[in-house]
């Protein structure tokens, strides 16, 4: 039992470590003084964000970029009130969603396609802000380099509070992950809410056709059938001003079901290192839960639990505060609680995820 415990740790140490070579082998980027020349299409799937959407648009207003060169589209997926804002210096429209599949965001951005004159999309959710230099920042780089697609960071912004440092410590090692595959060239997972790619791509790519059954994933699942056939020209926008920050959870249940939507979409990655990652993860997690119940049923000496959980936690350590530093330039707050409490809520989350159903924006979705 113990050498196989020890085995799972070797192979997710082993992992991570790579993950952490590869964040640390894709390079910073900063904007230039190019002169802005992409357009974009802002696409902002929505539904019942009256509180948020306002913040959205007012920080896209104060955005560093022409208001001729971008345009915003909201998609309303049935909210139970129709939302209306006033006149702006850039243009915006709102258009209902078409729903056609089980997966409302991805028929959301389905349907603005169809209202897009632009070569570039860019997708975002309502809860975000956009900082100045967004648009800016990806133009540079897509002058600068020759790409069909671009992936970016999300942060929170967090209050004071454990369950919101907890999501931060949780997001920083998805984003951590997302960087490091990028890294190693086999980029697979990426954020929705900071995503962008040509028009023609989405086309060329026949869209969301394949996944459309699962209710969340329109960004990974793009992203790897991207990677399938233009791997030389799929990034990742490792720049400071082109980060996107967003609200955490306000409760440990909408944060189970967040997370439980995000892990039910693994077993169908097409991404093979996607997949063995998942499975290291969540193995890697799940060795520490079972150590800790065997020392608990005497099985289990209390050296080889410290030591088992001293080599995890300083692997993780890594990957997390060079990614901390990237996204928020402060130090991890609740770091040791927060490490302590994720293998069991990540290997709960993971399970559940095999057949349980959960809740969204107010619906109700099964695995």
């Amino acid at each position: 039992m113990i050498s196989a415990l020890s085995g799972i740790l070797i192979l997710y140490i082993i992992s991570i470590s790579l993950l952490i070579y590869g964040f640390l082998k894709v390079r910073k980027y900063q904007k230039t003084d190019l002169k802005p020349k992409t357009s974009f299409t802002i696409i902002v799937p929505f539904r019942n964000e009256e509180d948020n959407l306002p913040n959205l648009l007012n920080s896209i207003s104060k955005l560093n970029y022409p208001t001729d060169l971008f345009e915003v589209i909201l998609v309303d997926d049935n909210s139970n009130e129709k939302s209306q804002f006033l006149e702006s210096k850039f243009q915006v429209s709102i258009i209902d969603n078409v729903r056609v599949s089980n997966s409302p965001k991805k028929d959301a951005i389905t349907t603005a396609m169809k209202s897009v004159k632009t070569d570039w999309v860019i997708t975002t959710d309502a809860d975000c802000i956009v900082p100045e230099n967004w648009l800016l920042t990806y133009d540079n780089y897509m002058q600068q380099n020759k790409v069909l697609m671009l992936a970016g960071a999300v942060s929170y912004q967090c209050d004071n509070s454990f369950l919101d440092h907890f999501q931060q410590l949780d997001l920083t090692s998805l984003q951590g992950a997302s960087i490091g595959s990028f890294g190693l060239n086999k980029g697979f997972m990426c954020n929705g809410a900071n995503f962008a790619y040509t028009k023609l791509l989405f086309e060329n790519l026949n869209g969301f056709e394949g996944n459309d059954k699962i209710a969340s994933g329109d960004d990974v699942f793009l992203l790897q059938k991207a990677m399938e056939k233009f791997p030389d020209e799929v990034r990742y926008l490792k720049a400071k001003e082109a980060i996107i920050t967003t609200k955490p959870t306000e409760n440990w249940k909408a944060l189970f079901y967040q997370r439980v939507r995000w892990a039910a979409k693994t077993g169908s990655y097409r991404s093979t290192f996607g997949k063995f990652l998942g499975l290291i993860v969540f193995f890697g997690n799940l060795t520490l839960v079972v150590s800790f119940f065997l020392f608990l049923f005497g099985v289990l000496s209390y050296p080889i639990l410290v030591l088992f959980a001293f080599f995890k936690f300083l692997t993780d350590f890594i990957l997390l505060s060079i990614t901390n530093q990237f996204l928020t330039g402060t130090r991890i707050k609740s770091l040791l609680l927060s490490s302590l409490l994720y293998p069991f809520f990540s290997s709960i989350v993971a399970l559940y995820s095999f057949f349980g159903s959960y809740e969204w924006k107010g619906r109700q979705f099964k695995k």
